[in-house]
């Protein structure tokens, strides 16, 4: 794919990062942009290999799985457990139901994200980025598919550079057959959280699935084929602004994947019988660049485009253990510890208790209880009462003033319930519902179950009991002789010099 690559002003290369035990600058005109280099990221056998394929296979589990799972609600509820229903109103998560006016729950799930990642980023730099990012994860699926179709490293360098031939065009073609599906698979189920899985699964192939359907199964799957299939690295590089944000959060004690460059320098060579003494352990053999998904040399030290996946970690621990030398020496490290160990000074053990590691871990725990206390808490009958926009109020020719409102009631239980209106705060107020019947002054409201009803409310006052200025007014909801709901509202009255 051609696109261009910012090239390091100061460095005259891409992506290389100071940093100690890097090498020194090349000579050379200073050039701005050059073509972007395909990268060939080789399979490796370790602990993080295995991490990030237990993660792949967790991550993608739940994200086409959960869609299938059912939850009972009761009669004439979805039975979706996770389900984004924008027909009905709802957003349907296990037992809990969300309605739009209490989208503040939505916006405390994105503070929690964000501070979380906060928090995770200031204790462990990118680990976001390398094991649970959706471009990392289906990046790896990818990859999957083409060393299966096209070998590995090496073999799909070859490939590349091979003419064309039939066993050139066959591996291809499988390749892209196989993103293609997956990227449908990708869109086709984002789509099932926001309609009835099992209903759309069996509309969607014979084309009487909701045209959002389609629309939205082909964006996800055109975007994952490009992001996950052919941009890889330059998403997590240039389109992504976290790289940049993260700058901010970490510091010279964030855990982050380090080359040790007190013990690997200097690198180089190194054949079998030759002593140890006066080199580093790094044998330059470039192993923890080439299986990085990114292309970067970690040996240059702390880069933007380093995700923090450890798979060099693997890679060079391999390696110390071919030649006999001890292992670690890429490895989760803080720049502290280098610094101290190239100044002869012990290294110190990591501490998470830093300054901005409490403040972050306190938002988030703050934000958790408050959602946790708002759910626990949260009334299951809901109240408002709008005031007519058109006529402050009328004045009836017996001199009675009145007043109009709108009533709108939600009703979160899933059962019809029935509710007495009465008015407090107005002595002598006659309270009518429009079409509904009750005892004088405390007409009967109902809701259907999950429902949500208006009703056209009127309070009429006569001379006698007018206050002679606007009255502030509570108009309450109970139900068997229990409040449920309180709202307040205001009752207006004509000027006192104006009343007939």
């Amino acid at each position: 794919m051609a696109s261009s690559t910012l090239i390091d002003l100061r460095k005259g290369r891409p992506g290389s990062g100071g940093g100690a035990g890097a090498p020194p600058p090349e000579d050379g005109p200073i050039v701005l942009y050059a073509r972007r280099k395909q990268i060939y990221p080789q399979l490796v056998f370790g602990t993080f290999r295995n991490i990030k394929w237990l993660l792949l296979f967790a991550t993608l589990g739940v994200y086409y799985v959960l869609p299938w799972l059912r939850w009972d609600r009761g009669p004439g509820a979805p039975d979706q457990a996770v389900l984004a229903d924008f027909a009905g109103g709802r957003f349907y998560f296990f037992g809990l139901e969300i309605w739009p006016q209490e989208v503040y729950y939505i916006t405390g799930l994105l503070i929690l994200a964000a501070v979380g990642l906060f928090l995770v980023t200031a204790l462990l730099g990118r680990v976001w980025c390398g094991y649970f990012c959706p471009q990392t994860v289906w990046t790896d699926l990818f990859l999957v598919v083409e060393r299966f179709f096209e070998g590995d490293r090496n073999a799909r360098m070859k490939l590349d550079k091979a003419t064309w031939s039939f066993n050139k065009l066959w591996r291809k073609t499988g390749k892209h057959t196989v993103w293609l599906l997956i990227a449908f698979a990708t869109g086709g189920a984002f789509v099932l959280y926001w309609h009835d899985a099992r209903l759309l699964a069996e509309t969607f192939f014979v084309g009487r699935a909701p045209m959002t359907a389609y629309v939205f199964a082909a964006l996800l799957t055109a975007t994952t084929y490009a992001l996950a299939g052919t941009m890889r690295e330059q998403v997590c590089t240039y389109m992504c602004p976290w790289p940049r944000i993260q700058s901010a959060l970490i510091d010279r004690d964030t855990l982050m994947v380090t080359y040790r460059s007190e013990r690997g320098d200097p690198r180089g060579a190194h054949k079998k019988g030759d002593t140890w003494e006066g080199r580093g352990d790094c044998v330059d053999c470039k192993q923890c660049v080439v299986v990085c998904p990114m292309g970067i040399d970690i040996r240059n030290g702390p880069q933007l485009e380093c995700i923090q996946c450890g798979l060099c970690i693997d890679a060079c621990d391999g390696v110390m253990k071919k030649i006999g030398r001890p292992t670690a020496l890429i490895a989760y490290d803080t720049d502290e510890n280098v610094l101290r160990r190239w100044k002869g000074f012990p290294a110190r053990n990591f501490s998470p208790f830093r300054p901005r590691i409490v403040v972050y871990a306190l938002v988030f725990c703050l934000t958790v209880a408050l959602m946790a206390f708002g759910l626990t808490t949260r009334s299951d009958i809901e109240m408002s009462v709008l005031k007519d926009r058109s006529l402050p109020f009328v004045q009836l020719a017996n001199g009675d003033v009145r007043n109009g409102y709108t009533l709108k009631v939600v009703n979160k239980q899933r059962a019809h319930r029935t509710f007495d209106v009465q008015v407090e705060g107005l002595a002598g107020a006659m309270v009518e519902i429009i079409g509904e019947g009750g005892d004088a002054g405390r007409p009967v409201v109902s809701a259907d179950a999950d429902g949500v009803e208006r009703y056209r409310l009127l309070l009429t006052v006569a001379p006698g009991d007018l206050r002679g200025s606007n009255a502030d007014i509570s108009v309450v909801l109970s139900e068997g002789g229990k409040t449920v709901a309180t709202t307040a509202a205001t009752f207006l009255e004509p000027e006192t010099g104006n009343a007939s």
